[in-house]
């Protein structure tokens, strides 16, 4: 079935704690070509809202990469930094469902309840019901429904049905840290909300934080887009490419190395594309090309 005259606004959303690495170019090409297979908006968000572990000129050296690859986004560039009023507005309006937490993370992991999907301890729910005599508040978190009211399902549009028990697999999650800065959980959430986010095309990495944020979509009363997350980019000891674990900067020389760097992610990505004679073909055959891969995976034409 076509989808026709449907307002299709999609992002990309670096962090900036380094360069711009090979899976990262994966999720930047594929959140492109989404947008520009639905004839849609492009929009690139910094998401520098830990501070800490930003690394001055990463963000510029990012932005001028996707430049140089020919990936310009439509309209302003917006620095989750700059948002965080947002952040705290969205928190005091759901204040009736937040409540303040004193446990450090020793004794979280110590509760034994196990590991969440995306590898962070399970909360044991320790502050729900009020602090701890002689203890202050740490961070800020969001009361997730109990057990039988807690299931959050959506249907990816790569990896398909995907369901998650909030109160067993993560717990009430924080919206506020320990270190003062706002939670991805609730940044992401607020950003994608204000900007109109439709789609969001990202890693496989963050799947498993999806239905946290849908959970907290319904809480705020903002829409829910449509999602899809891509494989990741595992090195040779299977592991996801990240500054953590080496991952080498995609640095273009020229326009050769650029087409080079492009190809390879295409190609990860499932695109069975020729090496094009410039950048302009690159893009004239992915774009084709992505609509009648995600056709096939979802029996739709994305034109």
């Amino acid at each position: 079935m076509k989808q026709e005259n449907i307002t299709y606004i999609g992002r990309f959303a670096p962090s900036p704690t380094g360069p711009l690495h090979a899976g990262s170019l994966v999720a930047a090409l594929a959140s492109y070509l989404d947008a520009r297979a639905h004839h849609g908006t492009w929009l690139v968000r910094i998401e520098d809202i830990d501070e800490g572990r930003s690394v001055p000129g990463a963000a510029e050296g990012i932005l001028a990469l996707l430049a140089q690859l020919g990936m310009h986004a439509d309209g302003e560039i917006v620095w989750q930094s700059r948002r965080k009023h947002l952040y705290q507005a969205a928190a005091d309006t759901i204040a009736a469902h937040t409540y303040p937490c004193g446990c450090n993370r020793r004794e979280i992991a110590d509760s034994r309840l196990g590991v969440a999907p995306d590898g962070a301890a399970i909360y044991p729910g320790t502050c729900r019901f009020g602090l701890q005599e002689g203890r202050s508040m740490r961070s800020l978190r969001l009361r997730v429904p109990e057990p039988g009211y807690d299931v959050i399902g959506f249907t990816d549009r790569f990896a398909g049905e995907i369901t998650q028990r909030l109160h067993g697999e993560s717990g009430d999650f924080v919206l506020k840290r320990a270190d003062g800065f706002w939670a991805y959980q609730l940044a992401v959430v607020v950003d994608d909300a204000e900007q109109g986010v439709t789609d969001v095309v990202r890693g496989a990495d963050l799947l498993d934080s999806t239905p946290r944020q849908i959970f907290l979509q319904r809480v705020l009363g903002v829409p829910t887009p449509r999602y899809l997350h891509v494989p990741v980019v595992r090195n040779e000891n299977g592991e996801k490419l990240s500054k953590q674990t080496g991952a080498l900067a995609v640095a273009p020389g020229d326009e050769a190395a650029a087409l080079e760097a492009l190809l390879q992610a295409a190609r990860f990505l499932g695109l069975p594309l020729e090496k094009p004679a410039s950048l302009d073909a690159f893009w004239r055959t992915a774009i084709p090309a992505w609509s009648q891969l995600l056709a096939g995976r979802e029996g739709a034409a994305l034109t």
